[in-house]
């Protein structure tokens, strides 16, 4: 049976992200599915391979978060799992508030 292990839960969240992989400059459109405070989801068909390392823009409202993030796993025709390597403070902070956003909607969806 399979456990997920993970070290912060993660939140719906839906939104746009533009991923660049750092040995090409092709910039690619995805889509958000969930966030955690430690990475992310995305959903896409043909996922990177695991271990790719890649330039991710989040965009949500008038917010934008900016990170280098890992391929921890990938799902064909499904999707991929990121983990974020390198966030700046700005970035750190609106991932904040996003989270916090994201939680308290699951959390009203709940009750």
């Amino acid at each position: 049976m399979y456990t997920e292990k993970r070290r912060s839960p993660r939140f719906p969240f839906v939104a746009v992200a533009e991923i660049t992989e750092k040995e090409s400059s092709e910039k690619l459109v995805m889509r958000v599915s969930e966030l955690s405070v430690n990475g992310c989801y995305i959903d896409e068909q043909n996922p990177f391979p695991s271990g790719t390392i890649l330039t991710l823009k989040i965009i949500s409202e008038s917010e934008v978060f900016d990170a280098t993030a890992k391929v921890l796993y990938a799902h064909q025709n499904l999707g991929m799992g990121l983990v974020f390597q390198e966030v700046s403070l700005r970035s750190g902070a609106v991932l904040r508030e996003w989270r916090l956003a994201a939680k308290v909607l699951e959390e009203k969806s709940h009750s």
